[in-house]
């Protein structure tokens, strides 16, 4: 059950997150430089805010398409359990490809998703993490790119939800819950 009574510190602000978006973009443009067209897969749903300022900067041919996976639920844990919810629209066979995803912490998710797209056999397979918790990794994967390196502390905002609330915030806030 989620707790009702929390407040929000920054942690990371919008003005950051968008300096940190464009450098990651012109890595990622010299990486796929020469492509025909770039299939962007973003990870449902934190990662909606982010793939859209991504693409925005991307000075490349670019597709974009959605899985949703999850290990979380509405919980503050991951259950260790990836579920696919929604699968790609468009082939990705022999084409590439950069997954999209809002956070990685224990990389249950983000692993089991480089599998599952990996079976499905695209020409490249990169992968971007907006944020990333090293200190709560269980699994050994690491994105190709990390946006900003944090704590290991419950965060929300651009995209990433408590309880489907707080994805409209401009920033990454961590989150401190408080006696109601």
């Amino acid at each position: 059950m989620p707790h009702d009574t929390y407040v929000i510190d920054q942690m990371i602000s919008a003005k950051s997150i968008a300096a940190k978006i464009e450098t990651l973009a012109t890595e990622i443009e010299t990486e796929f430089a020469g492509t025909d067209k770039l299939v962007v897969v973003g990870l449902l749903r934190g990662s909606f805010v982010f793939i859209a300022d991504l693409v925005r900067e991307l000075d490349l041919p670019v597709e974009v398409d959605f899985l949703e996976a999850s290990s979380y639920g509405d919980a503050m844990e991951s259950s260790r359990e990836v579920r696919i919810f929604k699968d790609l629209r468009g082939t990705i066979e022999g084409r590439d490809v950069l997954i999209v995803e809002d956070i990685i912490d224990t990389g249950h998710t983000l692993a089991h998703v480089v599998d599952f797209l990996m079976s499905k056999h695209p020409a490249r397979l990169k992968s971007i993490a907006l944020l990333d918790k090293p200190s709560r990794r269980e699994v050994d994967y690491k994105p190709d790119w990390t946006g900003f390196e944090i704590p290991d502390e419950f965060v929300v905002g651009y995209g990433i939800d408590y309880a489907q609330r707080n994805r409209n915030l401009p920033y990454i806030g961590k989150v401190r819950f408080t006696d109601g």
